[in-house]
């Protein structure tokens, strides 16, 4: 009976780290899949991983309230993977939205298919296409991974402090910030370049609506950057592995 409730009670711990890390996974925490497709896959994967890892601990002097609380730091630590691992993968989305702050295209709005949310169409095509590379590129198959190599380093009852998971969480975020501004950079000093133009020539001929003059200007300049911009996506493909691997608290 206690070696039924210990592996009942590793279960659940489980299947609690995995299903919150899904939750919030990019691809597979998305509106567009199935409920129904999500919740047999994390069962079957919770399945699979509670056969092949150990409980760090014993079940017979567990009392209810330590269940939850192992329970919960479960959950906790699920979360702050699939945190981590969403907010590396917004890079190329936040990447498009600077371009199209620049272009003025920053109120035109549109439905996200991929999460069900508003945004903006550039931003929305640049994910699109990140998400085929990604996918054609078989590194979804990291996520599985990185949760084999959390059962290794911290199997289910052993989570890393909060503290950990935190600069982890702030860490992911900066990369983030850091590598969203990198791959603009280019297409940020071109409009720089086009804005100086712009001033001269209204220097020159202050007569000349420069206000109408720009916004086409703008968008079409955008639109070339933007697609000359498209191939260093398959970059930024093995640069989140390596992210992923460096952020990842396993």
């Amino acid at each position: 009976m206690e070696l039924m409730i210990e592996k009942l009670l590793g279960f659940v711990m489980v299947l609690t780290r995995i299903s919150a890390f899904f939750l919030v996974l990019p691809v597979f925490g998305w509106k567009s899949i199935p409920i129904r497709f999500k919740v047999a896959a994390t069962v079957l994967i919770a399945i699979f991983f509670s056969l092949i890892t150990n409980f760090a601990g014993s079940s017979k002097h567990i009392s209810s309230l330590e269940a939850i609380l192992l329970i919960s730091n479960e959950a906790i630590y699920g979360l702050a993977l699939g945190l981590i691992a969403a907010i590396l993968f917004s890079v190329i989305k936040m990447t498009g939205r600077i371009i199209e702050r620049q272009m003025g295209m920053a109120m035109a709005e549109t439905l996200d298919p991929l999460t069900g949310e508003k945004g903006q169409p550039l931003s929305n095509l640049m994910e699109m296409v990140f998400v085929i590379l990604f996918l054609s590129a078989n590194v979804h198959h990291l996520f599985l991974l990185a949760i084999w190599r959390s059962y290794e380093t911290f199997p289910a009852g052993s989570t890393p402090s909060i503290a950990v998971l935190v600069e982890g969480i702030i860490k992911a975020g900066s990369a983030m910030l850091a590598t969203g501004l990198m791959l603009s950079a280019p297409i940020l000093g071109t409009f720089l370049l086009l804005m100086v133009a712009l001033a001269i020539l209204a220097r020159i001929v202050p007569e000349m609506n420069i206000l109408f003059i720009s916004l086409p200007l703008r968008v079409g300049l955008g639109l070339l950057m933007a697609g000359i911009f498209f191939p260093f996506i398959n970059g930024f493909v093995s640069e989140f592995a390596d992210w992923m691997g460096k952020l990842l608290p396993v």
